[in-house]
């Protein structure tokens, strides 16, 4: 059991030392990930068997926290445009924390990868989506699991700009939740109101 729980905190500690240095610097090796985690090369390779492993396991573990803030932000109102508005926000600020990552995630990790381990949030959104269609909250021409997917790519492409240093990170929450309103087809004035609540 203490050698078990040991290889946990071993695996834990990796994984919080391969965030920071990919962060720093996204070409880092396992040799640079093992000695910054005070451990010898063999005992991150015992946990992960290649870099890519250890980089799955990185985007598993932000899946994860996107999911619960997707959820958070979602209780915030039974508004579907408010509902998608906080849902967006909570995301952004988890996800501005693996911008990088995920922009690494994609050269090296599948797309279709990615979007798999997004499923389980896609289809909380989709759920969310078809209850705006259906009040007429939402004017989309798209159904709800199309217009998921472009809500998705809009949130890739936001943290795409941000990489770019065309977008301040502070700026990219509400850009994101507005952007997703507008496709929605959420008029104006109502996007303005929502955004504003949010600040």
């Amino acid at each position: 059991m203490e050698a078990m729980s040991r290889a946990d905190a071993n695996r834990r500690r990796i994984l919080e030392v391969a965030l920071a240095e990919l962060l720093r610097d996204p070409e880092a090796s396992m040799d640079q990930i093992a000695r910054a985690a005070g451990v010898v090369r063999r005992t991150v390779y015992g946990h992960f068997p290649s870099r890519e492993a250890l980089i799955g396991a990185l985007i598993d573990g932000a899946v994860e926290d996107v999911a619960a803030a997707h959820a958070s932000g979602r209780s915030r109102s039974d508004d579907p445009a408010e509902s998608l508005a906080h849902s967006m926000v909570a995301v952004w600020e988890i996800a501005d924390g693996y911008r990088l990552l995920v922009a690494l995630a994609q050269r090296s990790v599948a797309m279709e990868g990615i979007r798999q381990r997004l499923a389980p949030v896609r289809e909380q959104c989709v759920n969310v989506l078809r209850q705006g269609l259906d009040d007429g909250s939402f004017t989309s021409s798209l159904p709800p699991a199309a217009l998921a997917y472009v809500h998705e790519q809009q949130l890739f492409g936001l943290m795409e700009a941000v990489n770019d240093g065309l977008l301040p990170p502070a700026d990219a929450g509400r850009a994101a939740a507005s952007t997703a309103l507008f496709s929605a087809g959420v008029p104006a004035a109502r996007v303005r109101e929502i955004i504003t609540a949010l600040t």
